[in-house]
């Protein structure tokens, strides 16, 4: 077995015995959270030590075209960023004919500089920001996501996907172990391909929507846990597209029914002592937690641009549709966007309720974490916790991507903490496609304003 076989990690080795690896898949997340990359032989993968990608690939938007994000001095000149294996994420692609390998990359510059619109290195940028100050962050993300038709006319509503027995997925059915039972074939896969791959899985619900489910996963490093979701994403598009349907992480795929949500979980641990610095006694906060949550309040409407990067992701935020539409924070309620989940002292924790599905892992996890770090430097005082439904509050946050981009571009202090180039790319890029969508002429308008205005 070749030395660098013998450095993976478990799960790998494992999904290898007996095996002849063919090819190994060198993957980087760009802003929307796709996998770009190279797919090289074996062979060839075990003599590099890197490997190079045009660094543009990260002024590209969602359909393709293209920000105006190159630096003003070279012009768009399409640089060669240089991508190295971090060895530790490697994992099977179990979906796949052959015997293949995926392994994540970062992105450096041609000086050995992180690149810094690179999304895992804006989210590597903010953890060593809470290590400079003791911290050690924990996060636990959940993923909420469709089961769907396959649809391939954009023109045609999405529907839910038809069921083992024969009906088409069933709305408002959460909780229900017999929804759930009606995806059995592709969860099956799911928990195959997780398995494969050394992924541990807390646990996959039936959430309110028709084919919506929810899978937990344990909590962990931030990075390592993006890591996780930016596998997870394509591993469970792989399993439903063997069962004649798709996967869809869209924020809001069907109208009258919920969206999906990437809830965070957050808690914070004293790097030398290990203690969970949010425990406080008798079930009260500590100052931390309470200054991690004046951050979210604060800071996060700046910061609503990367957790809800699209214009369909606005469509979420609805009154009484599972979505919190402000700020306010509670113990144990699920209508406002910052709630402190029941638990025991040690599991004390933050949930941010405000990321959408849609989001880039990567950086819906540090925008989260910027925002507490923001509100811990500052120590932002929060509100009072909010008693009762918070549907019945006003909305405080963007109700439209254009809105949210005008709060971010004038958020310095959370620019700082993500990185200031970033914050440019980010911008400029989420700008093209909002201007790209508005050229676009939806049904409703052609239905309500043709003849009538």
């Amino acid at each position: 077995m070749s030395d660098w076989i013998k450095s993976l990690p478990d799960a790998a080795r494992d999904f290898l015995h007996n095996r002849r690896l063919d090819e190994v898949e060198c993957v980087v997340a760009d802003l929307p959270g796709i996998a770009r990359g190279k797919a090289v032989p074996a062979s060839k993968f075990a003599r590099q030590t890197s490997f190079h990608l045009p660094d543009s690939i990260f002024y590209q938007t969602i359909t393709g075209g293209w920000g105006e994000a190159a630096s003003e001095e070279e012009g768009f000149i399409e640089k060669d960023m240089i991508l190295r294996p971090d060895m530790s994420t490697t994992s099977a692609a179990p979906w796949t004919g052959d015997c293949t390998l995926q392994v994540i990359h970062d992105a450096f510059d041609r000086y050995g500089d992180p690149v810094p619109f690179a999304p895992r290195n804006v989210l590597k940028r903010v953890v060593e920001l809470y290590h400079a100050q003791g911290w050690e962050p924990v996060v636990a993300p959940e993923m909420e996501f469709f089961l769907v038709a396959r649809n391939i006319d954009p023109g045609q509503d999405i529907k839910p996907m038809m069921g083992r027995s024969g009906r088409p997925a069933a709305a408002r059915q959460a909780y229900s172990m017999t929804a759930v039972d009606e995806f059995g074939p592709v969860i099956d896969d799911i928990y195959d391909f997780a398995e494969a791959q050394g992924f541990e899985i807390d646990g996959i619900t039936q959430e309110g929507g028709a084919g919506q489910l929810e899978i937990n996963l344990r909590h962990g490093d931030p990075v390592k846990l993006a890591d996780e979701v930016f596998y997870f994403k394509r591993l469970i598009r792989e399993a439903a597209l063997r069962h004649d349907c798709f996967a869809t992480f869209m924020a809001k795929p069907i109208a009258q029914e919920p969206g999906s949500a990437m809830h965070i979980h957050h808690s914070l641990l004293d790097t030398a002592t290990g203690k969970n610095l949010f425990a406080g006694p008798e079930d009260q906060e500590t100052a931390e937690c309470k200054h991690f949550i004046g951050g979210l309040q604060h800071h996060m409407p700046a910061a609503i641009a990367v957790l809800a990067p699209y214009v369909n992701s606005y469509r979420r935020y609805v009154k009484d549709h599972a979505a919190p539409i402000n700020l306010e924070w509670a113990r144990d309620n699920r209508t406002t966007g910052i709630r402190i989940p029941l638990s025991d002292e040690i599991s004390r924790r933050v949930e941010n309720r405000m990321a959408g599905m849609d989001c880039n892992p990567y950086l819906g996890i540090a925008a989260s974490l910027a925002c507490g770090y923001l509100g811990l430097m500052e120590k932002r005082i929060p509100s009072s916790p909010f008693e009762g439904d918070a549907y019945d509050g006003d909305a405080d946050i963007p109700q439209v991507l254009g809105q949210a981009l005008e709060l971010f571009d004038a958020a310095t202090s959370l620019h700082d903490v993500l990185g200031p180039e970033f914050a440019r790319v980010y911008s400029i890029v989420k700008r093209a496609e909002y201007e790209e969508f508005l050229q676009v002429i939806s049904p409703w308008e052609r239905e309500h304003l043709l003849l009538n205005v």
